[in-house]
């Protein structure tokens, strides 16, 4: 069964993107190399918020040949309530309601490959409210930012994640923890 993985770029102070949803503080970081990104994932999934901002920023609808530049040909689910522009040849699928509702569409895209949560934080802490995320990525850059989308909006205790691997990539210290089952209260 393919996995659920949850891989972010952060701010050290905890933030995957500003006041204003944007990640211009992570396109400033220089770097000569930049962590791996979920190589094993066959599907991806986003947010709408994640996902408009993708379109404005890389200019997808006017220049859709990019979308294959950066996604290639893999399918990405977009959880949204609202009719969003799809650029040319892009294999993008909407999804409405529960994460939960959405898994069986998402895994059987997926296959026998990985499943990740490309953004945001709130799409990924609904993954582990559904039981259904594996592994928490995350690549801490060298910025803070005063406020804006949350790394991981929920409590999520030392008991429930073990972590894998530390190392420097370039500018950022990429940290990668699995996340382990709750035990049910006694």
């Amino acid at each position: 069964m393919s996995r659920i993985l949850y891989e972010t770029a952060s701010t050290f102070n905890g933030f995957i993107a500003d006041e204003s949803n944007s990640l211009e503080w992570l396109f400033a970081v220089e770097s000569d190399e930049a962590p791996a990104v979920a190589p094993t994932a066959t599907v991806m999934v986003e947010g709408s918020t994640t996902y408009e901002w993708v379109l404005r920023h890389e200019d997808l609808i006017a220049q859709p040949h990019k979308w294959a530049e950066y996604f290639g040909d893999k399918p990405t689910f977009v959880f949204t309530s609202r009719d969003l522009p799809v650029p040319d040849g892009a294999d993008v699928r909407f999804l409405q309601g529960s994460v939960a509702d959405a898994l069986p569409a998402i895994r059987d895209a997926a296959g026998d490959g990985d499943i990740w949560i490309v953004g945001g934080g709130e799409l990924a802490a609904q993954f582990l409210d559904a039981g259904a995320l594996d592994q928490i990525s995350i690549s801490f850059a060298p910025a803070a930012v005063f406020g804006g989308a949350p790394v991981f909006p929920r409590a999520l205790g030392p008991e429930r994640l073990r972590l894998l691997s530390a190392n420097a990539v370039g500018q950022f210290a990429h940290l990668v923890y699995d996340v382990l089952p709750a035990t049910p209260a006694t």
